[in-house]
């Protein structure tokens, strides 16, 4: 077996080593997230000081490998993580190995189909490492030429900054964009007062009331 090949099986039986010894060290009966918001600002990290050191390759690309469910409080540092690769032109590669068939990330959905990578859930683990050679190895000149899984369907959903829960509808500020589950008289984030107008006019139709 080539070298290359052995250290990419070495990294993942690390991989999968540290991902047990996190679960055990969870509470019993639940999942715990992964901090994927922390491990894309590293990789773009690199990739920058990469790009600013020197000549590299001209392709760099980023390969999310997550087993465990999304956690919902990262929601802003994962989707700036996202826009700060979508625009230094870093596609974002989503290989989710988590045990449901039923589920997904939306958070790598989002990641990947906004920077132009590839989502793919694998139907069966027993076969991982054929598909991250087959699919995810391949550059992104070949990939032109390759028919490649595409996602059906992406969960654009957001999660609330108040709760830091998933949400289908909400209220977002129009200052900052922040979301909310629930209306607030006041912006948490940038502390914009919400319906102003409406209360100015109930107030000066007070005061035009009682002038009469």
């Amino acid at each position: 077996m080539p070298a290359l090949y052995s250290n990419l099986l070495h990294n993942l039986d690390e991989f999968i080593a540290n991902d047990k010894q996190l679960t055990k060290a969870h509470e019993p009966g639940t999942v715990p997230s992964s901090l994927l918001s922390g491990s894309l600002s590293k990789a773009l990290c690199y990739i920058q000081r990469a790009f600013r050191s020197g000549p590299m390759h001209p392709q760099p690309r980023i390969l999310c490998l997550q087993g465990s469910p999304d956690g919902p409080e990262q929601y802003v540092a994962i989707m700036n993580a996202i826009f700060s690769a979508q625009r230094s032109s870093v596609p974002v590669d989503s290989c989710y190995i988590a045990s449901s068939n039923s589920s997904n990330s939306a958070f790598l959905q989002q990641a990947s189909y906004i920077t132009g990578g590839i989502y793919y859930k694998p139907p069966q683990l027993d076969g991982l490492f054929q598909y991250l050679s087959a699919v995810f190895a391949t550059d992104l000149h070949s990939r032109a030429f390759l028919r490649l899984p595409k996602s059906l369907g992406v969960d654009f959903r957001a999660s609330c900054f108040c709760h830091k829960k998933t949400i289908d509808t909400g209220y977002v500020c129009s200052v900052c964009l922040s979301i909310f589950c629930e209306h607030h008289d006041k912006c948490s984030t940038c502390s914009s007062v919400f319906g102003q107008s409406q209360s100015v006019a109930a107030s000066t139709d007070n005061r035009k009331r009682k002038a009469e």
